[in-house]
């Protein structure tokens, strides 16, 4: 199975937040934001794999700022690291005032994504073709996590069998 580069899935998804995405303190509500990560992140798994994916994972979410109606959304998602079976997903999101062209950092997720063969089961995926610096040092973080990730369900496998 032939590598792929973490650009040839990238994808940016920008959408204006309308008045039916706020709640009722005047802010999006963070469950829109986080659909539209899923989302955003789903299609990047899924052109990496070039297979159907599932959300296995998604680690911290913190809303850095509120987003407002009339804001423009934007969703920055990347491959930063692909296993054997899974990969993560890192999504950016900055919102902009359209009217002051102010541009915020809301927030940033990392998603783990399993891809599966027609009937339902793990596949495994190409490997990552890492390029740039960033690209290097987005996928170490994403190895850090993935250790972390993985001795919290080992700690909880262990609690469950106790």
């Amino acid at each position: 199975m032939e590598g792929k580069s973490a650009k040839s899935s990238a994808v940016i998804v920008s959408q204006l937040m309308g008045p039916q995405d706020v709640n009722n303190a005047g802010n999006v509500h963070g469950g829109v934001i986080m659909k539209i990560i899923d989302s955003t992140a789903g299609v990047v798994a899924t052109r990496h794999a070039r297979s159907t994916c599932v959300t296995a994972s998604i680690d911290r979410l913190d809303f850095l700022y509120p987003v407002y109606a009339g804001d423009l959304v934007t969703f920055k998602a990347s491959i930063n690291f692909v296993g054997k079976k899974s990969m993560e997903v890192g999504v950016r999101v900055e919102t902009e005032n359209l009217l002051t062209g102010e541009i915020r950092h809301t927030s940033s997720a990392y998603l783990t994504y399993v891809s599966l063969d027609k009937s339902g089961r793990p596949r495994e995926l190409p490997a990552l073709i890492l390029e740039s610096d960033e690209e290097k040092r987005r996928n170490k973080e994403a190895q850090e996590r993935r250790k972390v990730r993985l001795a919290e369900r080992l700690i909880e496998k262990e609690k469950e069998n106790s």
